[in-house]
């Protein structure tokens, strides 16, 4: 059984790999694709990079809940292999759209389909026990980085060659993640502890209602929010941002990300075992937290490119947070509600996402021109590190009111766990 979920956990973090590097492809190539379609403007380039990003998120905000209950109800596999379906729909439409309203079509039929990371998330959760799902999470971002370490790097060297190239290597990659998905990766979800679906708790409004339903829960959302949407403002504006400020070509751009990864990877792959052995859950989130909002402001106040690279590495530790906050919400709830949390926290990250590159984008378009009546191009960097500065506060409450103990379910498990290593003769089944 050990060797079966080790297997499944394995299978899992190749398809998060693969997937992200699809996407590292295009990032240092999409803003340019877009500003060539606009004639070079870098303002309204700007403003329509926030917006094709938003509609992806839009759609993801409407559609991640139904797909979150939906893998609650027919398993995680169904829903992964449909998401890596729309994926490689979506980067053939880009590669060969000759409008922006085929770009932004094609951006929707992804956001539609993009519940591969929740669902995996649940899936982790599926496969894991609870005390293990924090450094489980942290390998999941090992596999994000990963992805960032090699998609950039050769997306900026294929970008050099052709603005659409990149396109058509991420519609090759997600069609190979999709056939190796359907040969080896198995279900993860136990027929007992799936539930029926229904639209009333899949829709994204009444979905958020579940996160209600955990004090903890509820409490990280909310820091959770502002670090993703912190987050978001700096994916909108950084290719745009650093070439217009530093010139950077389209692969150096690409080998920024590349050192993003790298760092992110190392992180989220191995410090976080060790700090998480050090610090526990709670105070690695914090510390997560304060290395982001130090990050931000380097990247804000950077003077030099060589400022932007070395701020990543402190930028990198900021990774610290994700793993944690995930351990501490999937320890909240059972393994028939993993999917519909997953899916709702899915759906506050897509708003995020969907507000967040508009933030920045009209940050970098009136502060970063040289027409702009008050010129401070860091503008975006400073909003992000405020947004982290709010979750610290609100962490640093949520934890004064509610002091570290067991989780109701863990509490509940403990005992089946017991004697699943009882009669075992051994530990209970891992990863």
């Amino acid at each position: 059984m050990n060797r079966t979920r080790a297997a499944s956990a394995s299978f899992i973090l190749v398809t998060l790999f693969l997937d992200t590097l699809g996407i590292g492809l295009i990032i240092p190539v999409l803003p340019r694709l877009l500003e060539s379609m606009v004639g070079g403007n870098l303002a309204a380039a700007s403003r329509y990079t926030g917006i094709f990003m938003a509609v992806y998120s839009a759609m993801q905000f409407l559609f991640a809940p139904i797909l979150g209950g939906l893998s609650d109800r027919y398993g995680r596999r169904a829903v992964i292999l449909t998401s890596l379906l729309g994926a490689t729909l979506d980067y053939v439409l880009l590669a060969f759209a000759p409008t922006l309203s085929w770009l932004f079509v094609g951006r929707a039929i992804a956001g539609l389909t993009s519940a591969s990371f929740a669902t995996a998330t649940a899936y982790i959760a599926d496969v894991t026990p609870p005390e293990e799902r924090a450094a489980k999470f942290g390998m999941a971002g090992a596999a994000f980085g990963m992805g960032f370490i090699l998609g950039p790097g050769i997306g900026g060297g294929l970008g050099g060659v052709h603005l659409r190239a990149p396109f058509v290597a991420a519609a090759v990659l997600n069609l190979v993640n999709l056939i190796y998905g359907l040969f080896v990766l198995p279900e993860s979800l136990a027929q007992e502890h799936r539930r029926p679906f229904t639209f009333r708790r899949a829709n994204p409004l009444s979905s958020l209602a579940s996160l209600g339903r955990h004090p903890i829960v509820f409490g990280l959302t909310w820091p959770l929010v502002c670090g993703s949407l912190a987050q978001a403002i700096l994916q909108g504006v950084w290719v745009l941002y650093t070439q217009a400020r530093f010139g950077w070509t389209t692969l150096y751009v690409g080998l920024s990300l590349t050192a993003v990864g790298f760092a992110a990877a190392f992180v989220q792959g191995g410090l976080i075992r060790v700090v998480l052995t050090q610090l526990g859950e709670r105070r690695t989130l914090l510390f997560g937290i304060v290395m982001s909002i130090v990050g931000y402001l380097g990247f804000g106040l950077a003077k030099y490119g060589w400022m932007m690279n070395a701020t990543i590495i402190v930028f990198a530790l900021g990774g610290l947070a994700g793993p944690a906050v995930q351990g501490l919400i999937t320890r909240e709830v059972g393994p028939s509600e993993q999917g519909e949390i997953q899916g709702s926290l899915a759906s506050l990250s897509s708003v995020t996402s969907f507000i967040g590159p508009l933030i920045g984008g009209e940050l970098l378009a009136r502060f970063s021109t040289e027409t702009a009546i008050y010129r401070l191009p860091g503008a975006p960097f400073f909003a992000s590190a405020l947004l982290n500065s709010v979750a610290l506060l609100l962490a640093v409450r949520l934890f004064a009111r509610m002091p570290e103990t067991a989780s109701a379910f863990a509490s509940a498990s403990a005992p089946a766990e017991a004697v699943s290593k009882a009669a075992a003769g051994g530990e209970p089944a891992g990863p």
